[in-house]
């Protein structure tokens, strides 16, 4: 495997920190106050446009026309270093990495940054590709991952996929991906490795080299 391709919000850092509960508040009031949709309707969209759609940006788009970008900014405009300090830890086991590491997640560039940054590895990574590579596509559809390969020139079977949502890593196993998933529960059939948290990927890239 030569190149991984790392999940951001609750795998580089655990889901514990709640910054994903700050995103949400964010999106919530961008449909209310932005978008006029009613309160009471707003928990029952979110979870159709994710059913339907893997994101709610996408359902936003279909049904209400929102301007993509100004609800990127909006709903990622939140206090990161509340929630997120350096992790030694995690820059040590990535700088021991030797395959090639990217950033492949359903969230902004910009919010990338700035968590890789409060995390204090920014420096670690070689791309990231945030929700416009297949033009607001998201994760766990197959476009956004055809076009991470594209841009890279790689095959899939190059590829290790870590991840904290089973879904999403589904989607990378059926294109041919390795599968590393974070985090507790159940471990499907289609996960090559389950991991408690993402500072155990070089242990696990150790066992399967050796084997």
């Amino acid at each position: 495997m030569d190149i991984i391709l790392f999940d951001l919000d609750n795998t580089l850092y655990p889901p514990e920190r709640q910054l994903f509960s700050l995103i949400d508040v964010r999106i919530n009031r961008y449909m209310c106050e932005v978008v006029g949709i009613p309160s009471h309707e707003v928990d029952g969209l979110r979870r159709h446009y994710w059913q339907q759609y893997g994101v709610t940006l996408q359902g936003l788009i279909r049904h209400y026309d929102i301007d993509p970008e100004d609800y990127l900014v909006y709903v990622h405009d939140v206090d990161i270093a509340s929630r997120l300090d350096p992790d030694p830890h995690l820059r040590q086991t990535l700088q021991e990495l030797t395959q090639r590491r990217m950033v492949f997640t359903n969230g902004s560039i910009c919010h990338a940054n700035r968590v890789l940054t409060t995390l204090g590895i920014d420096d670690l990574f070689e791309e990231i590709f945030d929700i416009r590579v297949a033009a607001y596509q998201p994760k766990p559809f197959p476009e956004p991952y055809q076009a991470v390969l594209d841009t890279l020139g790689a095959a899939a079977k190059e590829c290790v996929m870590v991840e904290d949502t089973r879904k999403n890593l589904q989607t990378a196993k059926k294109l041919g991906m390795a599968t590393v998933l974070v985090g507790a529960g159940d471990t499907p059939d289609y996960v090559d490795s389950h991991i408690p948290a993402v500072t155990r990927i070089g242990q696990t890239l150790q066992t399967w080299s050796a084997a």
